[in-house]
């Protein structure tokens, strides 16, 4: 059944659409993927961030020059944002690139200063393999012809220079961005190389994106299984993996909003099959392992593999669950994490009371609904006011979202975890279950919640 939020003459009427109450026996989803509605303050990222900041941002060797207002340069440093870790260790994740546009660019055109730029990049970092550029709203206003500019220098600096158009105003969240990354980089890079040998057990990782190392736990599980990582798309990768990440005889697919598109792309043009799979939290990472296992033929491995891990963590998982059980949270992510992870809390015995995304699709909260108990609140995009309304009404023990809600948490008492970005990862796989449990348990626990009065004025 709908729910209206904030039941006062401050409500947005429009906004009772895109929440719902789980009910029994019926077949209701909340109202995602349209334009915000005017006067809602909302708390999506744009398309420019869904580009570069998701993923392009992570792609470790090339120059992410942002071609806008210094503002939006925030997004090229990696390591202050998203924590997408690599093993560079010269520029990425250190530097801001930016053509810092001022207001005489924006009146009289910025391709020569964009030009100059990309020379001058490319003249401190020599040893980048190419130069991405992302164009912002202004560039987006001011009509910048991207790739005339970016074709000219490519021809001056002998490397990879592509225009990525993802102005921060298209679209209607920054699942567009997402969209025009994978298009992009299968129209221009995958399939221009090959690799120096294939093996029969070749697969690559799409939709991770390496956060506090995330990607550095899970390739050893398939490595030890007999499986060879070709290209991670786009954690911790190079632009020459992700040219040959054609030749695979797999993808497997982590995060099913960002990158489905590139999959089906890659399905089409060279028959690349795709697993999707969750790799957080023991029942969802063994599946993961059985289904590729099940693919390559590798069966016995997986099954050995898994008993290992588990053996490992089970104790400790146990001891946990002794604590955890019958707490509740309130899971506010992007997207796929905020269905990922309802699973993984309900084995601490943990229920997910409420869960939203910023930028889900239908069959994100399809997934959600399946996973929630009745009663659960399923709620599109929350503003601040309704997130401040579901934690004074709902109460949760938990708060799971990103940095932005943080603070708001902190001030109404309710623990809180970042989601986003990890408190101290990586949280992926067997290993990231124990780090994600110890993070919640030293939130839950922290003796400063007991001298924190609650807001209860709701």
């Amino acid at each position: 059944m709908p729910l209206t939020l904030l039941n006062s003459d401050k409500a947005i009427p429009e906004r009772e659409k895109h929440t719902y109450i789980k009910a029994p026996s019926e077949n209701i989803l909340p109202l995602s993927n349209v334009q915000t509605t005017p006067g809602d303050f909302t708390e999506r990222g744009c398309t420019y961030a869904g580009c570069m900041g998701v993923v392009c941002g992570p792609i470790k060797d090339v120059i992410h020059l942002v071609h806008g207002p210094i503002g939006c340069a925030y997004w090229t440093w990696g390591g202050g944002t998203r924590q997408n870790l690599s093993d560079n260790p010269s520029f990425h994740g250190k530097y801001c690139f930016s053509t810092d546009m001022q207001e005489d660019n924006i009146i009289f055109g910025g391709e020569d200063k964009l030009y100059k730029s990309i020379l001058e990049a490319h003249e401190e970092f020599p040893e980048a393999r190419g130069v991405f550029v992302h164009s912002t709203c202004a560039i987006g206003l001011i009509g910048d012809d991207l790739s005339g500019v970016c074709k000219r220098a490519e021809e001056e600096t002998g490397i990879r220079v592509i225009p990525f158009n993802c102005e921060g105003f298209r679209g209607c969240s920054q699942s567009l961005g997402h969209h025009i990354a994978n298009d992009t980089l299968f129209e221009r890079v995958v399939g221009t190389k090959e690799p120096e040998e294939l093996t029969d057990y070749d697969m690559n990782i799409i939709g991770d994106y390496n956060i506090q190392g995330d990607l550095w736990a899970i390739m050893p599980l398939f490595e030890r299984m007999g499986i060879r990582i070709l290209c991670t798309f786009t954690g911790n990768a190079a632009v020459d993996e992700i040219a040959q990440a054609h030749c695979a005889k797999l993808n497997l697919m982590h995060c099913q909003r960002s990158t489905p598109y590139i999959c089906e792309l890659m399905e089409e043009k060279y028959g690349i099959p795709v697993v999707k799979a969750t790799l957080f939290g023991v029942e969802q990472t063994s599946k993961a392992l059985r289904d590729v296992a099940s693919f390559f033929g590798l069966e016995d491995k997986a099954e050995e593999i898994i008993k290992e891990e588990v053996a490992q963590i089970a104790p400790k998982i146990e001891e946990y669950r002794s604590k955890f059980e019958g707490k509740r949270v309130f899971i506010y992510q992007g997207a796929p994490r905020a269905w990922h992870w309802i699973n993984m809390f309900h084995e601490f015995g943990v229920e997910t009371i409420a869960a939203a995304t910023t930028f889900g699709h239908e069959d994100d909260y399809a997934k959600i609904c399946e996973r929630v108990n009745d009663g659960a609140l399923v709620i599109d995009n929350p503003n601040s006011l309704e997130l401040e309304e579901i934690l004074t009404d709902l109460k949760p023990d938990l708060f799971i979202s990103g940095l932005k809600e943080k603070y708001l948490a902190y001030k109404l008492g309710v623990p809180f975890i970042n989601g986003h970005a990890y408190e101290k990862g990586p949280y992926a796989v067997y290993s990231g279950f124990l780090n994600f449990a110890r993070d919640v348990e030293k939130t839950l626990f922290a003796p400063v919640w007991g001298l924190i009065r609650r807001n209860e004025h709701a």
